[in-house]
């Protein structure tokens, strides 16, 4: 059974929870478009994700979810107002929701955390959690180390529980892939970054769209914070800094306010231009009902031509 049959909607497909980006407005219009749309509460108090929830409920009658970061200082209030309000969906990353997980089960929320490798995808699985988003560190943002080909599959044989694949996937090559692997459905962002819908700056938009393959960098791995972005100044500051031996605290100060900068103001050389390496396959601005519908498109053309070459085996 695919996430789209589990959960109700059109395509099993899930966005991501980008910081800053991934609005009421924005999870709303994803939902309406037929895939998971879901709300990044990052580091709001409880009042805003309330007011999130509550404004996505007004635009959408379909399903959506909410992602809840685990350092934010207002997790456990943020959890107290999911628990009220009740979205069908949740998911977590940077932390454990386990102590969290019973309560929200129990009032019919699926739970489902975003993991990088599989010995927490297990700790999740003994937590309670309904199925886990196994993100490569193909993803923009904040990564891990294991590529989603090689880590998806072991998941997935480690596994009881459903998987999501994210990081890498933009077309229905990589939704046929992560689907021949084993996940019942996936999460994409940096796709949807382009979407007319999208609430970043047109600057943002015009990068991922003149992006090439190459135009990423994890910064972070030097202080255990690793982070997919475009390669700019600041991304160049930020690893001459690593180099020489900066502290987590003297690198976060080069980074304050950076996402915000980018997304809103538009700043490709002094913002931090989270996208991941799929970034230089993206090359229009269109609607995300279109890119949806292209996505499963796609994939059921490629299938019909991977069925043709495999017939020489029969």
């Amino acid at each position: 059974m695919l996430l789209n049959e589990i959960l109700g909607i059109k395509y099993p497909i899930v966005q991501g929870a980008m910081a800053n980006i991934a609005t009421a407005e924005f999870a709303a219009a994803v939902s309406n478009s037929g895939a998971l749309g879901i709300i990044g509460t990052g580091g709001w108090p409880a009042d805003v994700a309330r007011a999130a929830i509550l404004r996505c409920r007004e635009l959408t009658d379909k399903p959506f979810g909410v992602n809840v970061m685990m350092m934010n200082p207002h997790t456990e209030a943020i959890f107290d107002v999911i628990a009220e309000l009740k979205p069908a969906l949740v998911t977590t990353g940077a932390g454990n929701p386990g102590q969290y997980i019973p309560k929200l089960k129990a009032l019919g929320i699926i739970v489902v955390p975003i993991v990088p490798t599989v010995g927490l995808a297990l700790r999740m699985q003994q937590a309670g959690a309904d199925m886990v988003i196994i993100e490569g560190t193909e993803a923009g943002g904040h990564v891990g180390e294991l590529t989603t080909m090689a880590l998806v599959p072991q998941v997935v044989d480690a596994l009881s529980i459903p998987v999501i694949a994210a990081g890498g996937i933009a077309d229905g090559r990589g939704f046929n892939a992560a689907l021949s692997l084993g996940a019942i459905g996936v999460q994409v962002g940096t796709c949807l970054l382009v979407a007319e819908e999208c609430p970043v700056h047109q600057n943002y938009k015009d990068a991922i769209i003149n992006a090439k393959d190459t135009d990423t960098v994890v910064t972070g791995r030097s202080v255990s914070a690793p982070v997919r972005i475009k390669k700019n100044l600041m991304s160049q500051k930020y690893i001459k800094l690593e180099k020489e031996g900066a502290d987590r605290e003297e690198l976060e100060k080069l980074t304050l306010g950076s996402l915000r900068k980018a997304v809103f103001d538009g700043d490709m050389e002094n913002g931090s231009v989270m996208m991941g390496q799929i970034a230089g396959m993206v090359k229009e601005i269109k609607p995300l009902a279109e890119i949806f519908e292209s996505i499963i498109q796609d994939a059921q053309k490629q299938a019909v031509v991977l069925n043709s070459k495999l017939e020489v085996f029969k």
